[in-house]
């Protein structure tokens, strides 16, 4: 059995995560969180908001899951969102072709699906499942479809992201921000992808929970005013040209920008918080390295782009968060098909004076002659080039009509006019994090094995404050003279809002054993010493010592280890073994 079926079966067993809909047989892509999946997923989430909301300053707000049809068009995922699709002409299973030359192409989701058939066909790749000769490739859009109401005249799509309710709303955002740049707003929620062949547990799902930040910034400084605090802090770096080598490089953040390695601060400063949040919440920072994209998988549109990658004992490299730099294409794409204005006006820090020469129709004999389409004319008349104004008689075209306008009617001149700002469309950084994928991660960096007493130990090495559980109250035995203390201690921990779990199902030591699988960093035991004197022990998860305190302390000293404010070995007298 290897880590990851080590990990799989823990977690199915202990309520951290169940396939879905078991009850009929299940189906691929889809997992439901258990009680303790839960509340680890939850604290997950709430450490990024820590970092996120409460850190950057940025706002949190929740859309829709489904969208209407022109918000993706808008974005691209009609035309674009799609997996390159191939099916075996004799079982006729279906595969991502992309996949199937993993092993030939180092990035075959750069190719295009002739491309990749055209590789398919030279390697003699056929069917994995029997042998037969697999389709010509196919592209398939990831996106469900639905419908907005009765009928299906307003086609409606489950989102595959949850930016897209970001952008949309950026002009309310801006006013919530007082018409200022920079901001950023997040959202955590559901997305949705139809996935061709999730085969790989809740590291690819077909609704899955995703982590994303928005953040606006000025196009014309792409530097950070809190880059100093990030700037010495190392990273291991897995850049374009490293990948060329082979080799992962390690180096400060500002060596990085520097050296051109990361485009810019903004982005180096989102590297570099993604860094210091998934080490918070237990990722093994030996298994973590960011990769960039080449130029041939990156997306057209994106300056520069890189991914978190995490190392998994069976799976190897793999993405659980992507930031890029967007430059302005999701804003000038939506401008573009609703017509609406996304731009900023940004003042300048003190106002320019400019000469220009302008344009004035004569509307006094424009109005008249046009009457309605006056207004117009004069606009087309206001934008044309200066050069086409030089002719007694000046052609302009307006919806698809030509008028003719006697020069005399149009005056030249030169004038000055004071200019306190400009419009320009903010350009995005986007963090993007995979919370089902982080989850995984922490599961199974967290996982260790040991022998005691004659048998294999399995612990989860949670974090302080990532546990789903933050403390057993455990009696001694199921006598109601050592349940009644323990009860009372049980409820005090719940009233101060902490996570905790009674236990009298049986022996001590199995009851160990049980909080040791679910990452409890500490179990408060009740025994006859505490009818006698009033006091508990206290177990550590990861080095199995313990200690005795009072039982009138055990909230402060279990609130003061978890902080980090009280040291186990001080906290109370030693228990000897």
């Amino acid at each position: 059995m290897d880590r990851y079926e080590q990990v799989t079966e823990l977690a199915r067993r202990r309520g951290f995560m169940w396939p879905s809909f078991e009850l009929y047989g299940g189906a691929a892509g889809f997992y439901d969180y258990g009680p303790l999946g839960a509340r680890l997923k939850r604290r997950i989430e709430d450490i990024w908001r820590r970092f996120f909301v409460i850190g950057e300053g940025f706002a949190e707000i929740e859309c829709p899951t489904i969208g209407i049809e022109e918000v993706f068009r808008a974005s691209g995922h009609l035309s674009g969102f799609s997996d390159p699709l191939t099916e075996c002409k004799e079982c006729k299973e279906i595969y991502r072709a992309d996949h199937l030359i993993k092993h030939i192409v180092e990035v075959p989701d750069a190719l295009s699906a002739e491309e990749i058939y055209r590789v398919m066909k030279e390697n003699d790749i056929t069917c994995p499942e029997c042998g037969g000769e697999l389709s010509e490739v196919y592209e398939f859009n990831l996106m469900f479809r639905t419908a907005i109401g009765p009928g299906n005249r307003h086609p409606g799509y489950l989102r595959p992201e949850t930016a897209q309710g970001m952008f949309i709303n950026f002009p309310r955002l801006l006013r919530y921000y007082r018409d200022s740049l920079p901001f950023g707003a997040v959202q955590i929620g559901r997305s949705y992808r139809n996935e061709i062949s999730p085969r790989q547990g809740v590291i690819r799902l077909r609704e899955f929970s995703q982590a994303e930040a928005e953040v606006f910034i000025d196009p014309r400084s792409k530097r950070h005013p809190r880059f100093s605090e990030v700037k010495d802090l190392r990273l291991r770096l897995y850049s374009r040209e490293a990948q060329e080598r082979g080799q992962v490089e390690e180096m400060s953040v500002g060596e990085a920008v520097e050296r051109g390695i990361i485009a810019h601060e903004i982005l180096a400063y989102f590297v570099a918080r993604t860094y210091e949040y998934l080490v918070a919440v237990g990722v093994d920072r030996d298994r973590l390295r960011f990769r960039q994209h080449k130029a041939d998988e990156m997306a057209h549109y994106a300056a520069d782009c890189w991914d978190a990658e995490v190392l998994l004992d069976r799976l190897g490299w793999i993405e659980i968060v992507g930031i890029a730099d967007r430059t302005d294409y999701d804003l000038r794409s939506h401008m573009a098909l609703s017509k609406a204005n996304l731009s900023v006006f940004v003042h300048y820090p003190e106002p320019i004076r400019r000469k220009r020469v302008a344009v004035k129709p004569d509307m006094k004999a424009l109005g008249p002659r046009f009457k309605g389409r006056a207004k117009a004319i004069a606009e087309a008349l206001q934008s044309m080039d200066l050069s086409n104004l030089k002719d007694d008689i000046i052609k302009v075209t307006v919806d698809g009509e030509t008028y003719e306008i006697e020069r005399s009617l149009v005056s030249v001149e030169e004038i000055e006019e004071e200019i306190r700002g400009e419009e320009v469309v903010p350009h995005v950084i986007e963090p993007s994090f995979g919370i089902d994928r982080i989850l995984y991660t922490v599961l199974e960096h967290s996982y260790h094995e040991e022998p005691v007493e004659g048998e294999m130990r399995a612990v989860l090495r949670f974090l302080p404050g990532i546990s789903p559980v933050d403390v057993a109250v455990l009696p001694l035995m199921d006598k109601d003279e050592l349940v009644g203390p323990a009860r009372r201690i049980f409820d005090a921990f719940r009233r101060c809002g902490m996570l905790a779990e009674f236990d009298t199902s049986g022996s001590i030591g199995r009851r160990y054993r049980r909080n040791d699988e679910i990452g409890t960093p500490y179990c408060i035991t009740v025994d006859y010493q505490t009818l006698e004197d009033g006091t508990v022990t206290v177990r550590d998860r990861d080095t199995m010592q313990q200690i005795r305190i009072a039982e009138d302390r055990a909230v402060d000293v279990i609130r003061g280890l978890l902080s980090g404010a009280l040291c186990f070995s001080e906290a109370g007298a030693p228990v000897k073994a």
